[in-house]
């Protein structure tokens, strides 16, 4: 079962990389094209190469409609995508003052009951969504510039709030079992380097 959600997280963290990549791409153009929308409609102002500033405005060339829009329903996506891959490997950021001080089986304890307090925290996010999904979905609400229905937002980052979900579950479950048991089925990081 962990390597089948590992290869599923992995996957869902290359996804991730490349929504991100896109959305940098789509802000970087986005911002370049304001700026030469700006400036053609100076040049056409101030009477400097107007025909070509003119050309250029009604050509199209400008800014990129709806970048806010993407980038707000691509940034959901990103950051549920890159949660399954940080759960499963332990790559949370971890301050360990306290508790390498602390005995193994206090560790455990530990260890367990974070991850079932995680669990249920990604158990409720991902109902919600899915809740919030249904609604916007039965309510037909698009957004504002592109006409997109606001659900399409919804189902990209449920998908990957559904998968923390289940990773989360799964080493909840392993954790208290080792917990329980006292002995070790998973390493506590997972590979993850601190």
């Amino acid at each position: 079962m962990y390597r089948a959600l590992l290869l599923l997280s992995r996957l869902m963290a290359i996804l991730g990389g490349i929504m991100l990549s896109v959305l940098i791409l789509l802000t970087v153009f986005a911002i370049l094209g304001r700026l030469v929308d700006r400036l053609f409609h100076w040049m056409v102002e101030a009477e400097v190469m107007a025909g070509l500033g003119q050309w250029m405005i009604d050509a199209g060339v400008g800014p990129i409609l709806g970048t806010f829009e993407l980038i707000e329903a691509g940034v959901a996506f990103v950051i549920f995508a890159f949660l399954p891959i940080c759960q499963i490997t332990g790559g949370h950021a971890t301050v360990d003052v306290f508790t390498s001080g602390m005995s193994l089986r206090a560790n455990r304890v530990l260890r367990g009951v974070t991850e079932v307090v995680f669990a249920g925290v990604m158990v409720l996010i991902a109902t919600q969504l899915f809740g919030g999904l249904l609604t916007k979905f039965n309510s037909g609400q698009t957004t504002l510039e592109l006409q997109l229905p606001v659900w399409y937002s919804y189902a990209i980052g449920f998908v990957g709030a559904a998968l923390t979900s289940v990773v989360a579950v799964y080493l909840a479950v392993v954790r208290v079992v080792e917990m329980v048991s006292g002995r070790m089925i998973l390493p506590p990081d997972l590979g993850a380097e601190h």
